[in-house]
This record gives C-alpha cells, structure tokens and sequence, in this order.
C-alpha cells in the first residue's frame, strides 16, 4: 500500500540520511504543500485538489503517491510524529533530568510552531483508521519519552516507578497545557514561563526521596 511505504520512508529518513529520487523529491513537495494549506488554513482546506494546485501538479500526482485524501492526512501524521520525536530526543545535557526537561521543552515549542499538525495528530486522526505502520511510529515517539524517564530513574534522578505509567503522566500534563494554549484557552501572562514552571513542578513532585 503506496501509505504504508510512505510512513515508513518517512521513518527511514529520519534515522539516516540518504538519496532521494525524483519521486521522493515530488512526494516530499506535495507534503510541503498540504502542510503550508492546513496550517494556513485549516483541515478543511485539505483537499486533493487544493494540494495539487499548491503544489503546481495534477491531481493524479497526490492519488499516484498518497491513495487518497486519506492517505494524505496519514502522511501528515507520520511526518508530525517524525517531527515531534526529533524535537524531544535526547540530547546532550548536564545530567539524564536536564535532558528530559530539554525534550519536554521542545515538546511545547513544537505543538505551538505547528498549531494544526498537532490538532490534526492528536484529534482528527481519531476518525481515520491508520496503518500499523503509523501508530507504529506515533508509538515510537511516546517511548523516546518512556526511554528518557527510565534513564532519569537509573540515575536517581527519578523516584523508582513504571517509567510507562510516569511518562505517560508527563504526557497528559503536556499535551493538556499546550492543547490549551493552542486554542487560546490560557490566562497566565506568559504561556512559556507558565510551561516551564508547572514542568519543575512535574519533575519536582516525580523526584527522587532524599
């Protein structure tokens, strides 16, 4: 399925660099197009046509490469959660916590730099019915999380605990506050500070017991 191979690419170019063919370099432009329109406009720009036109090709080019409308939403999906993962992976840091804070921070930069990829990622998606291959990769991005907080627990740095059900409390905090500040449902001075500080009180609470 044309989808299928799309969310793995995907993945497979986010782990390693490699060349592109004339193909991939189209489908490539044809995502640019269909990103620029739903953040520009809305899901409900979305259209087939609307990316064709945006991206200066025939309709049959977006059928040829994604299926169908649906498909296309998928590819969406897939290259968000690439995205989203590369903005919270582990990085250098000072310590295993210092790197956990570093990815949830970029958590929050990217849901706000991209306010209807993330929608699209976390609520459209839910009237789709995705490829294993999809889920599979919006999985793997949950347990980079999973993967930092484990670290964090070795070190000491973490109270000892399922680091899945931990990450998961992370998660839900994170994606509560940054879904209400994308809808404009926020009355803190400052969203970013406002952020960072129920972020230390996150990690404060889930530190370790001296």
């Amino acid at each position: 399925m044309l989808v299928e191979r799309y969310a793995t690419d995907v993945t497979t170019r986010a782990q390693a660099p490699r060349s592109r063919t004339a193909s991939q370099h189209v489908s490539d432009h044809l995502l640019g197009a269909a990103l620029q329109i739903l953040e520009d406009f809305g899901i409900a720009a979305l259209t087939v046509r609307a990316v064709a036109n945006k991206a200066e090709v025939a309709p049959m080019g977006v059928y040829s490469r994604f299926g169908n409308k649906d498909g296309l939403l998928e590819a969406l999906f897939v290259h968000g959660f690439v995205g989203l993962r590369s903005a919270i992976e582990p990085s250098l840091g000072n310590s295993q916590l210092s790197m956990l804070r570093a990815g949830c921070l970029g958590y929050r930069r990217y849901a706000i730099a991209h306010p209807q990829l993330y929608h699209l990622m976390f609520e459209q998606m839910m009237m789709l019915e995705l490829s294993p291959q999809a889920t599979d990769v919006a999985r793997d991005t949950f347990y980079v999380l999973v993967d930092r907080v484990h670290a964090c627990m070795a070190s000491g740095e973490l109270q000892q605990a399922d680091s899945v059900e931990v990450a998961q409390q992370i998660w839900s905090a994170m994606h509560g506050a940054v879904s209400l500040e994308i809808a404009d449902v926020h009355f803190a001075n400052d969203p970013a500070t406002n952020f960072t500080r129920m972020l230390e009180a996150l990690l404060a609470g889930l530190g370790s017991i001296t």
